[in-house]
């Protein structure tokens, strides 16, 4: 089959494209942006072609998709409705590519990422395994059994999604433009989680989760010790993590990641109960987590002299704090320095107060302007990065202009933050303190 990908250079929707290609359709797609972005190097590998103009022909019988960040004014969208193609949605595609597969779900508010990545890694080291990793990296093919994918709760996506089995890391606050509450997500993911056909690993400690009545057979873990899978003797340190699992309050085995923070021993703790269930051996799990290597922009580091650079894809007030006390976990004796790019007028709205508590953990704090593609900044008056700035001692707004103010961070920890497209003064502060 033949697919056009519009927004090809979207995290999600490059890898739906890698996905597809791999499986044997002919695949090509459409960017407004025409800058280098890490997304596009699986589709440079597999010579997809991207688009920058709407003067080329499409064939009649190609499905097109799109990213939801383009809006269905946007040209390139009614020209292919205007060439009669089939539309269908970027998420019904990737629920019906499942089907043929023992899939496994992974949810939650954050964690997906790194969850999906641990599991993908360590059945690909045993099993094997076709992968959906939101950052942009997927590969597929039609000899395996298994396929790990992320499960976005944006726009109520993954009601569409019917795995083997899901994961649910944590259920919070976020994407409040697409649910009226709390109430809402949480009654959308449990649609998610009983559409599951195996069986569900949740976090247990998570209070929003245990809210939910689960029609299919659970699996908790957590911190806590009423959980069927409790976390215990956790030792944090600058070289990694390590805890103990005990099963019903009887020790399960120790393990050890090179990862930092308690968030990402949870998230490994789901991704060692899923393939324990799917008869991975322990012994072979405690080997490949510790190969384990971050997702792209996940706690990425780079050392050029005595400066380290973070590139980290927390956009939200939870994975900022967290992700900023794993760096005090590494980095202990280093000044630690954030540069934060928020990516929608309606999250910094949203979640204002919290954004500056979690800001607050670093030393020094730098925003950008709002870099929003899908919201207009005039539905949103007064909101911009001054509101959190305004309330953040030693805090200042910043951007590739004047880049120059970032030279006294040499030395520093500094973390460049957001979903939003970063590179842009990432590699700025890169070239001034080379």
């Amino acid at each position: 089959m033949k697919y056009y990908c519009i927004g090809i250079k979207g995290t999600g929707m490059s890898t739906l494209a890698q996905i597809l290609f791999d499986l044997g359709n002919e695949v090509s797609g459409y960017d407004d942006a025409t800058e280098h972005k890490f997304t596009q190097d699986g589709l440079e590998k597999r010579n997809i072609k991207i688009y920058y103009d709407n003067n080329h022909e499409i064939d009649k019988d190609t499905i097109v998709t799109y990213s939801v960040a383009f809006n269905e004014n946007h040209k390139e969208i009614q020209r292919v409705k205007n060439l009669g193609l089939k539309i269908v949605k970027y998420n019904e595609i990737i629920g019906s590519l499942m089907n043929d597969f023992n899939s496994i779900g992974v949810a939650g508010t954050h964690g997906k990422t790194t969850t999906s990545s641990i599991i993908k890694h360590i059945l690909e080291q045993t099993v094997g395994c076709n992968y959906f990793i939101g950052a942009g990296d997927g590969k597929a093919s039609k000899h395996n059994r298994y396929f790990v994918f992320e499960s976005d709760e944006f726009n109520r996506h993954f009601t569409a999604y019917h795995p083997t089995y899901s994961i649910i890391t944590n259920i919070e606050a976020e994407h409040l433009e697409c649910y009226k509450d709390i109430d809402d997500i949480r009654n959308t993911f449990e649609i998610f989680a009983n559409q599951t056909k195996n069986k569900i690993i949740v976090n247990g400690d998570n209070e929003e989760i245990r809210k939910i009545t689960f029609q299919k057979p659970v699996i908790y873990y957590g911190f806590q010790r009423h959980n069927d899978y409790s976390i215990r003797n956790i030792d944090l340190n600058t070289e990694n993590s390590s805890f103990d699992i005990f099963y019903k309050d009887v020790f399960l085995d120790h393990f050890t990641i090179p990862l930092f923070g308690k968030h990402m021993i949870s998230n490994a703790t789901s991704a060692i109960i899923l393939c324990k269930e799917l008869g991975i051996s322990l012994e072979e799990i405690k080997t490949h987590l510790r190969t384990f290597k971050n997702a792209k922009r996940r706690f990425a580091e780079e050392k050029i002299a005595d400066t380290v650079i973070i590139d980290d894809y927390a956009h939200h007030p939870t994975e900022i704090k967290v992700t900023l006390n794993a760096v005090r976990q590494k980095y202990p004796n280093k000044k630690l320095v954030v540069v934060f790019v928020p990516n929608t007028y309606s999250r910094t709205r949203d979640f204002k107060a919290e954004f500056i508590e979690a800001l607050e953990v670093a030393d020094k704090v730098y925003l950008t302007e709002i870099d929003c593609n899908r919201e207009k900044p005039e539905d949103y008056p007064g909101i911009t990065s001054h509101i959190i700035t305004d309330e953040i001692p030693n805090s200042e707004i910043i951007s590739t202009a004047n880049i120059d103010k970032l030279l006294k961070e040499k030395g520093s920890v500094v973390c460049f933050m957001g979903c939003a497209y970063v590179d842009g003064i990432l590699n700025a502060f890169k070239k001034i303190i080379s």
